[in-house]
């Protein structure tokens, strides 16, 4: 009989404490949820597609996610504006972005473009800068595409 009363009495106290305990030890509590995870920034051509084949002039649309474009000169921490290399390498990370035929500055925050390329492939390419044209300590680059300009039809 007292061996069947412990048991009772150890599965009573088992109950209890697992009631004050809150529950399902599997659930975090309110508080432990895990937060959401850190939305990433990031630059990209919108437009036009890695791999197409178009006509000059190009219209070229930039894209950006979790960051805020601002005009050149805003000082403001997680802002930035446009650059577009064209053609070229990435430049020194850690310098002014230069400004050149290659290295295309979008200063007013502009998001797209209409540029002359000759027929042949190209290859396009966003770098995002600073107030000052200097490159993000973490750099924001988007992917290179290569597109193909050829020749428009001649009017007739």
């Amino acid at each position: 009989m007292m061996s069947y009363l412990r048991i009772i009495l150890l599965t009573m106290a088992t109950m209890l404490l697992q009631a004050c305990s809150g529950g399902n030890d599997n659930q975090p509590a309110a508080d432990e949820q895990a937060a959401p995870a850190e939305e990433v920034a990031r630059v990209f051509i919108a437009s036009p597609a890695n791999g197409a084949t178009v006509t000059s002039p190009v219209t070229v649309v930039f894209g950006i996610e979790n960051f805020a474009l601002a005009p050149a000169g805003t000082p403001a921490a997680g802002t930035g504006h446009h650059h577009l290399l064209v053609d070229t390498d990435l430049p020194a990370l850690d310098q002014p972005i230069p400004a050149d035929a290659s290295h295309l500055h979008f200063g007013k925050a502009q998001t797209e473009t209409s540029l002359e390329l000759s027929p042949g492939k190209h290859t396009l390419q966003l770098l995002l800068g600073d107030g000052n044209h200097v490159p993000h300590d973490m750099a924001l680059i988007s992917e290179p595409i290569t597109i193909t300009v050829t020749e428009a039809p001649a009017v007739e």
